[in-house]
């Protein structure tokens, strides 16, 4: 059994809990138990930045600290953005006194930056190929995935210290495992639009035009991602993009999540794959 701590942050409770709903049946699958923080906040990771850089740091920098308090010694973010906004505040803890000092009296706890911070690949990478293949009960025969990193699973590089961040692999080593056909295409990090999705809804259709088209010219038959908002735009907006371009793409979207489930036998309702918008 490995226990790691679990802040899942504004989306998977929300607009994403589908996502939520896949990690939590593998990480059982696996016998990975999950300890969601107790009283954690928003990380302020959509614009607190914007509008005040200290309060974009202290926001994180509490989740870090129930953490610490708590004992919990690796913390899994699901979301990139969140894992990405907790690996800056905590590389920041445990490289400055001052900021340690500073941070720990605004936010009321200690944090020190001793706390490891995974995004969800990490997880299967700690869980070990080996183990999942022990779970898993049929291979992804067929399954011709393009891996979408999007902006922030490896950006920026010497912040996250994961993966190549222009060419990464991670996904289709776990995925190739499994009896997948990760195909190479070269849209595999290039921005999705993020969170304009309701703001600028021409620009978003626009880039995942682009990356659709890509992925399908490469042979894809399908998408796997490990953000729920480049879910949100590959899936979501994948029937608006089509009628905005004339062209029809038919990607069913995957968390990585749910074809590593798929795999161990779990069903299409235990990942709630029954609830994304392309019907897989």
């Amino acid at each position: 059994m490995i226990t790691l701590g679990y802040y899942p942050g504004c989306a998977l409770h929300g607009s994403s809990n589908d996502y939520e709903k896949s990690v939590r049946a593998c990480c059982k699958k696996l016998d990975v138990s999950l300890a969601e923080l107790d009283d954690w906040i928003c990380c302020g990771a959509s614009g607190a930045h914007m509008i005040n850089k200290k309060l974009g740091t202290a926001l994180p920098a509490r989740n870090l600290g129930i953490a610490e308090r708590d004992g919990i010694g690796e913390l899994l973010a699901p979301c990139p953005l969140c894992s990405m906004e907790l690996i800056k505040a905590n590389t920041k803890a445990a490289e400055s006194e001052a900021f340690r000092k500073e941070i720990s009296e605004i936010v009321e706890l200690p944090v020190t930056g001793t706390c490891r911070i995974l995004n969800l690949i990490q997880v299967f990478q700690k869980v070990g190929i080996e183990r999942i293949l022990e779970k898993a009960t049929q291979k992804l025969d067929g399954m011709k995935p393009a891996c979408y990193y999007g902006c922030l699973l490896t950006r920026p590089p010497k912040t996250l210290q994961f993966d190549d961040p222009e060419q990464p692999s991670s996904m289709e080593t776990l995925l190739a495992a499994l009896g997948a056909e990760p195909v190479d295409w070269n849209y595999k990090t290039e921005c999705c639009g993020a969170g304009l999705t309701l703001a600028d809804g021409k620009t978003v259709e626009m880039l995942v035009g682009k990356i659709l088209k890509n992925a399908k010219g490469h042979g894809a038959t399908c998408m796997v991602a490990a953000c729920p908002m480049c879910m949100v735009n590959l899936d979501m907006k994948q029937a608006d993009t089509e009628k905005r371009l004339g062209e029809k793409f038919g990607l069913p979207v995957y968390y990585l999540s749910d074809l590593i489930g798929l795999a161990m036998g779990l069903s299409k309702k235990e990942l709630a794959i029954d609830k994304h918008f392309v019907k897989a």
